[in-house]
């Protein structure tokens, strides 16, 4: 389950990721909306990339990486852990209210101006706070690509956060697990 679990989360990670960057490069390439056949056209197709892939990606990374914080133990004790599910939610609230809603609006906007029933300075309202979205939710993206692989021990100072779980193997190959407490100190802790 474990697997599968990382698999998915990986996957999603990776059409997120990539949806994110197309729509950039789309955003970057779009024309005036004076040029209003083009830009219906680019228009429906970020609100497609950001309908059928960005959303979707969205869910299953978020959904997946819910299930393994709460299939792993190590995952709820960790404290990077915390980290990626504050940005979970960060790239959740931000994915559907500063991408894909703008981004289905303004393709609706824009089918309707070609149709002639919007005028076409509606058009265009949402490039630039698409934009900045775009670029910090891959950057946010991009840190807990960071936190999921180099897994920091924590993220708190030693003695700020409760509940540090420390490890050590002794001679005889035998590991201890042991919660280090408010000081952080491990003395004095002794397991079997």
């Amino acid at each position: 389950m474990r697997r599968l679990l990382k698999f998915l989360h990986t996957i999603g990670a990776v059409g997120l990721m990539g949806s994110m960057a197309a729509l950039l490069v789309l955003s970057g390439y779009l024309p005036e909306p004076s040029a209003l056949a083009e830009y219906a056209r680019m228009r429906a197709a970020m609100g497609a990339i950001a309908t059928w892939i960005f959303l979707p990606s969205l869910a299953l990374t978020l959904l997946a990486g819910l299930i393994a914080i709460t299939q792993t133990r190590a995952y709820v004790e960790a404290t990077w852990v915390l980290a990626k599910l504050a940005s979970g939610f960060i790239m959740f609230e931000g994915g559907l209210i500063a991408v894909q809603g703008p981004m289905q609006q303004e393709a609706s906007l824009s089918a309707r101006a070609l149709a002639g029933e919007v005028e076409i300075a509606a058009l265009g309202s949402f490039i630039d706070t698409e934009w900045q979205a775009l670029i910090v939710l891959i950057v946010v993206a991009t840190a807990n690509v960071a936190l999921g692989i180099w897994r920091p021990q924590s993220l708190w100072p030693t003695g700020q956060h409760r509940g540090t779980v420390w490890r050590s193997a002794s001679e005889d190959g035998v590991v201890a697990q042991g919660d280090a407490g408010v000081a952080g100190d491990k003395a004095g802790v002794e397991l079997k």
